[in-house]
């Protein structure tokens, strides 16, 4: 294994997974992404997907080293990637109907 693609794609993974579950949780988004989120939720939800989908190509890419199921793993892997972040632009085009009549 590469210790030095690992661990940054480890700890970008985990960044991720956390603004996902903020956003799920909570409803926050990072402030440069505020203007554009219109259902933080669903944009969370893409957020954890697309951090699950760099820790399956990270384990498939660098960890396993069989040749005939490397492939197979990593290309997955993209396949839930491009998920991911399909999830993230329907949060980002979803329009999430606000309760009350208030400003937010």
């Amino acid at each position: 294994m590469k210790l030095y693609l690992a661990v940054p794609l480890v700890l970008v993974a985990l960044l991720i997974a956390a603004s996902g579950v903020a956003a799920i949780t909570r409803g926050w988004v990072l402030p440069m992404n505020r203007r554009h989120i219109r259902a933080p939720r669903m944009y969370g939800w893409g957020q954890l997907v697309v951090a699950f989908a760099l820790c399956w190509q990270l384990a498939f890419g660098l960890m396993v080293s069989d040749s005939g199921v490397r492939p197979t793993g990593t290309l997955i892997g993209g396949a839930i990637l491009l998920a991911g972040l399909v999830v993230m632009m329907v949060g980002q085009l979803g329009g999430g109907k606000q309760k009350g009549g208030g400003t937010p």
